[in-house]
């Protein structure tokens, strides 16, 4: 009887997702040699894996028997006999009549045009607000693989994330289909078959032809374009009468942070300043438009009570500071601890009732004519204390009072005259009527 092919099956990997069957497309190298050991062909030789459909009669029907049923990374030692190998003709000047064939095989890639994207999610936070969809702009981290475990590239060696958009044709299809409907922070393993990863022909040295490629992912965060900023109230006093507008002063506590919980910056704890105003104004100036409207909860007489509003901040509107990467959502934490009402825009101080009808008189405290800059200074301080009126609020009341004089002391010689001395709504209305 003819002899069968021989299967000596010397190594088996502990883990076989998948085995060789007739139709697959496989990678493999091989050393082929005699009974006597001589070599007569190698893929590592040639420096090339073996890639090719097995079981359709590409390989000898040896070979094509001797491989079914591997499992990646596994090892075998084929001894093929000639009527299964070359038979009684051979090859020229390579294999000679009758020769028995000995092959030792190493199964690195298995896949099937009908296969699909293999997607393991390996852990998940708790809380998910939304998942990634089309068009959002990600940043992850990867380690990827060939299927044999070969590494091929990291983020992590390169010390940074992979910021890109999906489903816009920047990743292979494969990456694209894979990150859709993560939460920040879930990890997944992800295993991209040849047609939805790089193909026939592979990528530079590192990715061979027809390899399946394995992706471990970690979704840093991400957001579209078209985000806005999301609030979530973790708790707002009951005694919360008046919540903050744009201009109000606020002095606040908050914690800010990647999505991935880290840190960002610590020296950056405690802030104040006008709400909705320009950056500089703020010392955490990422925070102005939310610590308005609905952001601002705080009781009058309960300074301490805790806000906790994390708003998720979105890179278009950020600010950049030390450890915070380019593209990333910031999460913030505030408490708020003070608010004093704030003034319209433009004004500096307002009258809580009409202003004095001889106010030039009233201001002139030494009846001499003339205004100069501690008799004006004296003057807004009592209007302040007797609360006939309010300055914009500010850390600083001096510079505030300073900036309306010298407003009203329009030559500048240190002196307000009866002609200099202006309210701004007379001036507003003058330009009305200037315009017209």
């Amino acid at each position: 009887p003819l002899e069968d092919v021989v299967i000596d099956r010397y190594y088996i990997p502990k883990i076989c997702l998948r085995e060789v069957q007739m139709g697959d497309f496989i990678r493999y190298h091989y050393n082929g040699t005699f009974k006597d050991g001589k070599k007569f062909d190698s893929s590592y030789d040639r420096g090339a894996t073996v890639a090719g459909v097995v079981g359709v009669g590409r390989l000898i029907t040896g070979m094509d028997r001797g491989l079914q049923g591997m499992c990646v990374n596994e090892r075998r030692h084929l001894i093929v006999p000639p009527h299964l190998g070359y038979g009684s003709i051979g090859v020229a000047g390579l294999i000679p009549p009758d020769a028995t064939l000995y092959f030792d095989v190493i199964m690195l890639d298995i896949w099937n045009k009908d296969d699909k994207l293999q997607i393991t999610t390996l852990s998940k936070p708790e809380h998910c607000n939304r998942t990634v969809e089309n068009s959002d702009f990600v940043r992850y981290h990867y380690n990827g693989t060939l299927l044999d475990g070969t590494p091929f590239d990291s983020s992590y060696s390169k010390d940074s994330t992979y910021d890109t958009y999906v489903g816009t044709g920047w990743l292979i299809k494969g990456m694209d289909q894979g990150l859709l409907g993560m939460c920040a922070g879930e990890k997944r393993s992800i295993i991209i078959p040849p047609f939805l990863a790089y193909g026939e022909k592979g990528y530079g040295t590192v990715i061979p032809p027809q390899a399946s490629l394995v992706f471990s992912v970690l979704l840093v965060d991400f957001h579209n374009p078209k985000d806005g900023v999301f609030l979530e109230h973790l708790e707002v006093p009951a005694s919360c009468k008046r919540r903050a507008v744009t201009g109000d002063f606020v002095r606040y506590h908050y914690n800010g942070t990647l999505m991935d919980g880290t840190l960002f910056d610590s020296r950056c704890r405690e802030g104040s300043g006008r709400v909705g105003t320009s950056p500089h104004v703020l010392s955490c100036p990422a925070l102005s438009s939310r610590l308005q409207g609905e952001a601002g909860e705080l009781g009058r007489k309960a300074p301490s009570a805790l806000l906790g509003s994390p708003a998720v901040q979105q890179p278009s509107v950020a600010f950049s500071a030390r450890g915070v990467p380019g593209s990333a959502v910031l999460r913030f934490e505030v408490e708020l601890i003070s608010m004093e009402e704030g003034v319209p825009e433009g004004y500096l101080f307002i009258w809580h009732g009409d202003p004095p009808a001889n106010l030039y008189e009233q201001m002139d405290l030494n009846k001499d004519g003339e205004i100069p800059a501690d008799e004006f200074s004296t003057f807004i301080k009592t209007q302040v204390a007797e609360g006939k009126g309010r300055l914009m609020p500010s850390s600083d009341p001096e510079k505030v009072i300073a900036d309306m004089f010298r407003n009203q002391d329009r030559n500048q010689d240190g002196k307000i005259t009866s002609e200099e001395l202006k309210l701004k709504s007379d001036e507003d209305q003058e330009k009305i009527h200037e315009e017209l």
